[in-house]
């Protein structure tokens, strides 16, 4: 089971930080990801961390804004969102890996979460 939290509402520029708890599952043999998706589109990659928090993987659209980071002794997954922008507005979802690896493919993670909700007002 995926348990996100810290979603909020935030103003152009604020920072805000991501939670995944995870129970049930071996935490430290998966990769884990964050995905979101915004109204009417579809649920798309944000940010990939391998096993061992090395190596990271970062859509173009928050590279260099973004943080993707883990707790394996805590079974969490966090994502740090700086420098936040209306266009961030989604809901975000936490996901598993089906391996240690990294990726960007949905296709790539076998259990989600049921996502918290971002909202960037300008």
């Amino acid at each position: 089971q995926l348990v996100e939290s810290g979603g909020g509402l935030a103003s152009t520029g604020d920072s805000l930080r991501l939670s995944c708890v995870t129970s049930g599952g071996n935490f430290e043999a998966h990769a884990m990801g964050w995905f979101r998706q915004a109204p009417g589109l579809g649920r798309e990659f944000v940010a990939s961390i391998s096993w061992d928090g090395h190596p990271t993987l970062y859509s173009d659209t928050v590279k260099g804004r973004f943080a993707i980071s883990r707790d394996n002794a805590k079974n969490t997954l966090f994502l740090q969102m700086n420098d936040l922008k209306p266009e961030d507005t989604a809901v975000y979802y936490c996901a598993r890996g089906l391996y240690s690896s990294i990726s960007s493919r949905r296709d790539g993670y076998d259990l989600w979460g049921l996502g918290t909700q971002v909202t960037v007002s300008s």
